[in-house]
């Protein structure tokens, strides 16, 4: 709570020096390892590289952020992404190559990207990571990690399911190899305290996941949520408890419009939200700051970006925001 009261802290001033109109939110189509964003204006440029996939609804919003923040303060910003280990770390290293002033990448498979990240540290590049990798993020030479601790995050889901009366929970992983998800899950695990069983499936097959989970669901009626680690696996998992005519609930992590039409609908007892606006606007801050002033954020822990919970109860207030692309 304290990193947080700290950085809208340091926001606040930014905002007040540098005032200037927000920009919007903009497609997200866009190819892996390809430029997905036009660098803003800036003498300060950074490179926010990320292992988002195209189109994905969640990685749009980190990008928003980012771009908004470089307009905001002055500060030249590209974005791009890759699903890859091995792709994301080279753009890392292309974005050394250009001797850009900060870097800013999220870590879903850290050991892929440590000796890349450690040669931007050697190259006097200061590099923020997000998302994901906190746990490495230090060791690997990075400044600062802005994000969620996921474990925690996750044992807070469990808590909320259990309160909820479920008793058996399928935790939906879609993407393998990504160790935050694997945490989320064992998270749960702790938090739940009742059985838990994981099941993969592959983000890029939308009807896959759908069928994958309706098939678990017929095969093990004792199942009575689910838990969704996206936003688009959420709404997935909803039509397949329609189609396997279960009575299992689903809550997901993360946020977007469709999930907010769904908690809503009551298809979606609630989300997990890690505010990611935040993690593509908030390193943009920190690396200005450390430029003009050496500030430093966080003080060798994570600076928390969640979790914070969406339901019914308050899903109004934040409906706007999702449909702005900022939630």
């Amino acid at each position: 709570m304290k990193s947080r009261l700290v950085i809208r802290a340091g926001v606040a001033l930014a905002g007040v020096a540098l005032l200037a109109a927000c920009s919007g939110p903009t497609g997200t189509n866009n190819q892996s390892t390809q430029n997905n964003s036009a660098p803003t204006s800036g003498d300060l440029k950074v490179a926010v590289i990320t292992h988002g996939t195209a189109g994905d609804a969640f990685w749009s919003v980190v990008k928003v952020g980012a771009e908004d923040a470089g307009k905001q303060l002055g500060v030249g910003v590209t974005y791009n992404s890759d699903g890859d280990p091995g792709a994301q770390a080279k753009l890392i290293d292309n974005a050394v190559s250009q001797k850009v002033g900060g870097i800013v990448v999220s870590m879903a498979n850290p050991d892929a990207l440590k000796t890349s990240i450690e040669n931007a540290v050697k190259a006097g590049i200061p590099v923020i990571t997000i998302n994901s990798g906190s746990a490495k993020s230090a060791q690997f030479g990075a400044m600062a990690h802005v994000g969620q601790e996921e474990s925690i995050a996750g044992e807070e889901a469990g808590k909320k399911l259990k309160a909820a009366g479920k008793t058996k929970l399928l935790c939906v992983i879609h993407e393998a190899g990504n160790t935050g998800l694997n945490q989320r899950c064992d998270g749960a695990r702790s938090g739940f305290g009742g059985a838990v069983e994981n099941l993969q499936v592959d983000i890029s097959n939308p009807t896959d996941i759908e069928s994958r989970i309706k098939a678990k669901l017929q095969s093990d009626t004792a199942v009575d949520g689910v838990l969704a680690l996206n936003p688009q696996v959420a709404v997935n998992a909803a039509s397949a408890i329609k189609g396997a005519s279960s009575k299992a609930q689903v809550a997901t992590f993360d946020l977007n419009a469709d999930v907010v039409a769904s908690i809503k609908a009551g298809d979606v007892l609630f989300a997990v939200d890690q505010q990611q606006y935040e993690q593509g606007y908030l390193p943009i801050v920190m690396l200005k700051l450390f430029k003009d002033n050496a500030n430093t954020l966080g003080g060798g822990k994570p600076v928390l970006t969640g979790p914070g919970f969406v339901d019914k109860s308050n899903v109004d207030k934040v409906a706007e925001y999702a449909k702005a692309g900022k939630r």
